[in-house]
């Protein structure tokens, strides 16, 4: 048998080891991931601007009905009235002020439009669960006018927000991915962890950058999209970054807008639905929305993912805790992806707790437990 005293100097030796481990992977954040961010341009961002993108969403829906989006009839009909009840409740799960390219505003009239967006926000705390802005780039061109941005938005908006509210601030920092060598760096390295880990906890997020990422490849304008090879391989590489860390990595958008008639509205949330089931499908579980009728694409999609997902994470889930043996042997690791698309599902209103607990036998205290998620703070 191994000697107490040689486990003992064992543990001492690698405890630094371990400390170095744990601060850089700390696991899946136990906070809740939202589905989607919107950016709106700092001009646009208005009082209710949440209560209007959901009533512009469910207008769209009466105005031209879904299309066929490649889901069963049945579990269409089964989403749709939680997505009209998420569509008049929590339209939007993560809001950003938009200072960079969305916004359309000249040098001049970029202090007040942020400024006000600011103010809008500390007067509403409940618009999004997730609040923020997008400040232009530290490049050398934008960035004075970026910190300048920066310095108006907290200290307009943000500061008011906590006095008047009573609310602790918890700021992140969030990674634009739009280069290619954000991805690989000039010695031939990749520096997606490095950037990540740089932020020494900070960065909770790593998002694509659809457009400005395909055209610095050179792709033509008609072929860039989320979906493109080259678009996988920088996402993939951004999965494999936040791995671990608690940060996530977010697909980017399309910029085919849900607007005009009935066929071109259709045709454009046929394209939505694909890229969102796609991005779902590959572990990317938040994407950005550029337009209120993106939502109901978003919502259709990401609900019939989870819906569809259930039953048999929720058969294996028993299994696993029952140890009954089943045609699927699934080890710890496979557990806690089960127990993790149920906490998605639940987190984001497409499933309820009650319907979650009587297919799995679990609470979420449990389920947390089995994701391996850290506990929650109070």
């Amino acid at each position: 048998m191994v000697p107490e005293s040689l486990l003992n100097e064992l543990d001492r030796r690698l405890a630094p080891v371990d400390a170095a481990r744990a601060a850089a992977y700390p696991g899946e954040s136990p906070a809740r991931q939202p589905v989607h961010t919107c950016y709106v341009p700092a001009d646009a961002v208005v009082p209710g601007l949440t209560v209007a993108w959901g009533a512009a969403a469910l207008a769209a829906l009466d105005q031209h009905g879904l299309p066929d989006l490649g889901l069963p009839a049945a579990l269409v009909a089964e989403v749709l009235p939680r997505v009209r009840a998420k569509l008049a409740a929590e339209p939007v799960e993560d809001l950003r002020v938009d200072a960079e390219d969305g916004y359309r505003g000249g040098p001049d009239a970029e202090d007040g439009d942020v400024f006000r967006a600011a103010a809008v926000l500390a007067a509403e705390p409940g618009l999004s669960p997730y609040l923020g802005v997008r400040a232009k780039s530290l490049e050398g061109p934008t960035r004075r006018r970026g910190v300048r941005t920066l310095d108006l938005f907290m200290g307009g908006g943000l500061d008011a927000l906590e006095q008047q509210h009573g609310l602790g601030l918890d700021l992140d920092l969030e990674l634009q991915v739009e280069t290619p060598q954000a991805v690989l760096g000039a010695d031939g390295t990749t520096t997606l962890a490095r950037m990540l880990h740089a932020g020494a906890g900070r960065v909770t997020g790593l998002h694509y950058g659809t457009y400005d990422y395909s055209a610095a490849l050179g792709l033509a304008a008609a072929h860039q999209s989320s979906d493109h090879p080259a678009a996988d391989v920088a996402k993939q590489a951004m999965q494999v970054a936040v791995a671990g860390t608690g940060a996530r990595a977010v697909d980017g958008s399309t910029n085919v807008l849900p607007v005009g008639p009935t066929a071109q509205v259709h045709a454009a949330w046929q394209l939505h639905a694909g890229l969102v089931r796609r991005a779902l499908e590959r572990g990317f579980y938040q994407g950005w929305d550029l337009h209120p009728g993106q939502l109901v694409t978003r919502y259709v999609a990401t609900y019939a993912f989870f819906r569809a997902a259930l039953p048999a994470a929720a058969a294996r889930l028993d299994g696993y805790v029952r140890r009954v043996a089943g045609g699927v042997l699934d080890e710890p690791a496979t557990a806690r992806a089960l127990a993790t698309v149920v906490l998605r599902g639940l987190d984001c209103g497409a499933l309820d707790g009650g319907e979650v607990s009587a297919a799995t036998g679990l609470d979420r205290g449990e389920l947390d437990r089995l994701a391996g998620r850290r506990p929650r703070a109070a």
